[in-house]
């Protein structure tokens, strides 16, 4: 029988309706991106093929091969200098494997990754950027343009406004809503997995099939301010995260989205990171409402990701 929630954590409303799909796992994978690596420029020995750059981990001469995350200025920003645009746009490639994305990373190279990420959003953050986004788009289907998986970091002088919308929520709201969020899912058995210092779950209202959410519970507002503990867990949970939705519907593209504080923050909040694998498009009456459908009743999705560890 459909549901209306509406998710505390998110701001959405969401009718959760397991009718409209007997089998939301039939998805087809993921299309490969339209480079490979004899032309891709993010793989070793391309380095001169992307900007000059700005960081990198492994050994090595800068804009040279022996790399293990590399960072640089996105050549085709969608911020820079112009009116009510200024910023920064930049790329954090994860790994110098083409085909190993964040799923398939090992340990070290995952948090590795993440740990480039936390600095890269704290050079922006002393910057005096309003804003810090962090997200990883994998697969044509979740925007990427180029196969070899990266992450993006866009520093913008403006908070954007479902930002406010969720310091708003944060403030308004008696207790952390992260913590709270995660509480409803362990009552409910829809806990995933716990890795370290940080917890993976299905919200009760999730906006899509098999979308995980992932904190370091207690953690600050900032993701720029992790610590090393926070910043591992959480890594390690979004990996594991990703294999398992990966197992389940058979490999589809995704987003790794970070929810963090705008700088500086002037309220409660507490950054967590989304999970969102990319197998329903929204269609008319979600466009025209603002109201998602879930076919997936959240608790027998994590019963499936439980399953597939």
């Amino acid at each position: 029988m459909p549901e209306l929630r509406r998710d505390a954590l998110s701001g959405e409303v969401v009718l959760v309706a397991p009718g409209r799909a007997a089998r939301p796992h039939t998805s087809a994978a993921r299309e490969a991106g339209a480079d490979s690596t004899a032309d891709c420029p993010f793989c070793p020995g391309s380095e001169d093929q992307t900007p000059p750059e700005l960081a990198r981990t492994g050994g090595g001469e800068p804009n040279r091969p022996g790399w293990r995350v590399r960072a640089f200025a996105n050549l085709y920003p969608f911020v820079g200098e112009g009116p009510g645009a200024t910023g920064a746009h930049e790329v954090v490639v994860l790994s110098p494997d083409h085909d190993r994305d964040l799923a398939r990373l090992e340990d070290d190279a995952a948090v590795e990754a993440f740990t480039m990420l936390r600095e890269r959003s704290r050079v922006h953050t002393a910057a005096g950027h309003a804003y810090v986004q962090v997200a990883v788009n994998e697969g044509r289907e979740a925007g990427a343009s180029l196969a070899h998986p990266h992450a993006q970091v866009v520093a913008i002088d403006f908070v954007p406004p479902a930002v406010e919308a969720a310091l708003t929520r944060f403030s308004a709201a008696d207790a952390d809503l992260v913590v709270e969020d995660h509480a409803r899912a362990a009552a409910a058995d829809s806990v995933v997995l716990t890795r370290s210092a940080a917890v993976a779950w299905c919200g009760a209202a999730s906006s899509v099939p098999f979308e995980v959410r992932v904190a370091a519970l207690g953690a600050g507002p900032r993701f720029g301010a992790a610590t090393d503990d926070e910043l591992a867990g959480v890594a390690l949970a979004v990996r594991d995260g990703l294999r398992r939705v990966g197992t389940v519907l058979a490999g589809p593209a995704y987003n790794v989205v970070v929810h963090d504080a705008p700088t500086p923050v002037e309220t409660r909040f507490h950054w967590w990171v989304r999970l969102i694998p990319r197998v329903v498009v929204p269609a008319g009456f979600e466009l025209g409402t603002g109201v998602l459908v879930e076919p997936v009743e959240p608790r027998q999705a994590a019963a499936q990701l439980r399953a597939a560890g």
